[in-house]
């Protein structure tokens, strides 16, 4: 096994003098290195030989191997040498680079389905848009680069998603004026939840909700096992119809089998959660195949339905307790509310829906469909960053494998969103990658041992 280098350098860099990857042209005033690291691109490639990233202006410049066509032939001792030498010869000039010989990199997560600043409480101390900041570092943190917030998202939410995508090295997400500001994930929002119990009144909304510029429109077509009254197909029709008229596609929040039929002929632009009240049929897999609707999971939605009727297993987890919302885990934990969720038959049902979510996953997989990744993290108790980890492990027993799920949040994430610049580690993409010890194609577990994340070129500073 070829030895780990652990070492931090902010650092000169040096050209190998040929003996790795050549044609690099350093501008010491925006590129970054990345050294002898295993790049998995997010495009479906198998990972890469020892590798050298180079980035410039928040983008991807380059990926070469250490050794150019010698590259997988050097013995360990050579390769550390030269990448010691890449990154410690003091006699050219200043540039950025970090090595962690023998790590992999792979592209920033993508979030399809979660939601920001959903649990702010006004008169707390914390001003809303400093809580959206701490959640957004959080999903990034845990390696998510990217979150497409589905509901709820105010005025504010939009100024903070506008910025998050502004220009190169450092300007990421950051507060007005600051040259370098803390890298954050970057943020899409849909903005209110459109409602309304006939389609004029549900196509009015649409027009105010799309004045504001979101990236989606959001609906919901569930009566919450029979709680409440369902939008008609009449209206998610006509909703349907008015946000293609303004340039939007509309994701929707679904439960039964019978509904997703609906909508995929209706022509929604998502399907934001599991079917979970029945086996997918071969009409509901032909609908996918035929319209390539990206199919979101969400399993962590159901366990966050039923893991609070007692102390759940997850909160002995140090990966979660060392950077989690403590308010949260003391909110879900207060004893009238477990009382509460243990007496609710929602929560039983929740838990089969689990199991049935899981196996039409496969079968959806299994068909073809786009499986694109998404949690619906950020209600209460629905913990950014960690839930992303799970949702992947639960994916992982419903039996796709850890490339399938890897795929679902990188390259088909980016596709399933529209976005062109994100998703895969290749030139001229942004530079938005987390960088893991093991491989992760063996095991998905092994994206909780982050080395770094960075986000447009700048590392994230983590806990």
């Amino acid at each position: 096994m070829i030895p780990r280098l652990p070492t931090r350098l902010a650092v000169v860099l040096a050209l190998c003098l040929g003996a790795c990857a050549p044609g690099f042209s350093f501008d010491p005033a925006t590129d970054y290195i990345v050294a002898g690291v295993y790049v998995w691109d997010g495009t479906g490639a198998p990972p890469s030989e020892l590798a050298v990233v180079q980035i410039s202006e928040g983008r991807i410049l380059s990926v070469e191997p250490v050794f150019g066509d010698a590259a997988g032939s050097a013995d360990p001792v050579d390769t550390i040498a030269v990448l010691t030498g890449v990154l410690t010869d003091a006699n050219n000039t200043g540039i950025d680079g970090h090595m962690v010989l023998g790590a992999y990199l792979i592209p920033g997560l993508i979030n399809t389905h979660g939601h920001v600043g959903g649990t702010w409480i006004p008169g707390s101390g914390v001003e809303y848009g400093e809580y959206m900041f701490n959640e957004l570092e959080r999903y990034a943190r845990f390696g998510v680069t990217t979150v497409n917030s589905l509901g709820g998202d105010r005025e504010l939410s939009f100024a903070l998603r506008d910025a998050s995508w502004r220009g190169g090295v450092g300007e990421t997400a950051g507060d007005a004026g600051d040259e370098r500001p803390p890298p954050r994930a970057r943020l899409l929002a849909a903005g209110q939840v459109v409602t309304g119990s006939t389609p004029e009144a549900a196509v009015a909304m649409v027009d105010r909700v799309a004045a504001m510029g979101p990236d989606w429109i959001k609906i919901r077509v569930d009566d919450n096992l029979g709680a409440t009254t369902k939008m008609t197909t009449e209206t998610y029709a006509a909703v349907i119809a008015r946000s293609r008229e303004h340039g939007l596609r509309v994701a929707s929040h679904l439960f039964y089998r019978e509904d997703a039929k609906g909508l995929l002929r209706a022509g929604t632009g998502m399907v934001a959660h599991s079917i979970r009240d029945e086996p997918v049929d071969d009409e509901v897999i032909d609908l996918f195949r035929e319209t390539g609707v990206c199919y979101v999971p969400t399993l962590t939605r159901e366990v966050s339905t039923f893991a609070y009727g007692d102390r759940p297993d997850f909160f002995d987890d140090p990966f979660l307790m060392s950077d989690v919302d403590s308010a949260q885990v003391a909110a879900v934990s207060d004893p009238a509310r477990r009382e509460r969720v243990r007496a609710s038959g929602a929560a039983e049902v929740y838990g089969r829906a689990l199991e049935i979510a899981q196996a039409n996953l496969a079968r959806l997989s299994e068909a073809g469909a786009a499986i694109a990744f998404g949690t619906d993290s950020g209600p209460l108790g629905r913990f950014q960053g960690y839930f992303e980890h799970m949702e992947m492990e639960l994916m992982a027993e419903g039996g796709l494998t850890p490339e399938q799920i890897l795929r679902s949040a990188t390259g088909v994430a980016a596709e399933c969103l529209g976005r062109d610049d994100i998703g895969t580690i290749e030139p001229g993409r942004r530079a938005d990658f987390v960088i893991v010890w093991d491989n992760p194609l063996e095991d998905v577990r092994n994206l909780r041992e982050i080395v770094g994340v960075w986000v447009g070129g700048v590392e994230v500073e983590r806990r």
